[in-house]
């Protein structure tokens, strides 16, 4: 499908693994479709960031109410996104490597992913049908469970996915800025153990029906916004 012929309130759902290219095919797709773009990941991350400023890391039981009552802000445009909480812009705060070390706790913990899927799925309605960042118009959403469970109605169902080695190497360019052996190394366990304990919750790493798995191991960014442009309903 042509990048401008876009149908109204379309949405994309895009699961997968760490380092498979979520974020940076999703952005794209985004920008080139005039869609919002919603990390959800990111979601996880801003209320790890809230539940250690709470001291509740370690109190799941406490989690669900904390996280409803967080007071969390969103920016949806591909080129500006920010995570703004009780008016901090903790943005770049949440990418850092410490908060990477206990997000998990968060994501694994089922009262927790209640109340975040209730969330994103509230986001992804308002952004198909009233005037979010995109007007209406649609959103492109990646993470975990979005094409099962955040989105199982997306018109584009997308099972993002990579071998280990290309996706250890990409997280190691994006968090250390080189891919060589020592930050492949630095990186292996952060994203070997969010995708191990994450996968203990969720569904990302095999695709059910109606959802296309789209491997980019070999692939550019260029040629994986491609495959998944294909798939839009002309």
């Amino acid at each position: 499908m042509e990048d401008s012929a876009v149908t109204a309130s379309l949405v994309i759902a895009i699961d997968g693994p760490s380092g498979a290219g979520k974020s940076t095919v999703s952005k794209e797709l985004a920008r080139r479709l005039g869609l919002a773009y919603f990390d959800t990941g990111a979601m996880y991350r801003a209320a790890a960031v809230w539940l250690e400023r709470h001291g509740a890391l370690d109190q799941p039981e406490a989690m669900p109410a904390l996280i409803d009552g967080m007071p969390l802000e969103l920016n949806l445009d591909p080129d500006a996104q920010r995570f703004v909480l009780g008016g901090d812009d903790i943005t770049a705060l949440i990418r850092t490597t410490e908060v990477s070390t206990y997000v998990s706790k968060v994501s694994t913990c089922l009262g927790a992913r209640d109340v975040l899927v209730a969330w994103q799925q509230r986001v992804v309605a308002r952004e198909r049908t009233a005037a979010g960042w995109s007007e209406g118009r649609g959103v492109v959403a990646e993470g975990r469970d979005i094409t099962t469970v955040v989105a199982p109605d997306a018109e584009v169902r997308v099972l993002l996915t990579a071998s280990e080695a290309a996706r250890l190497a990409r997280r190691a360019l994006e968090v250390h800025g080189k891919a060589d052996a020592a930050a492949i190394a630095a990186t292996t366990d952060q994203v070997v153990r969010r995708d191990r304990d994450d996968s203990t919750v969720a569904r990302f790493m095999d695709a059910p029906p109606g959802v296309t798995v789209v491997d980019s191991s070999n692939l550019t960014i260029e040629q994986t916004v491609r495959a998944i442009l294909d798939l839009i309903p002309g």
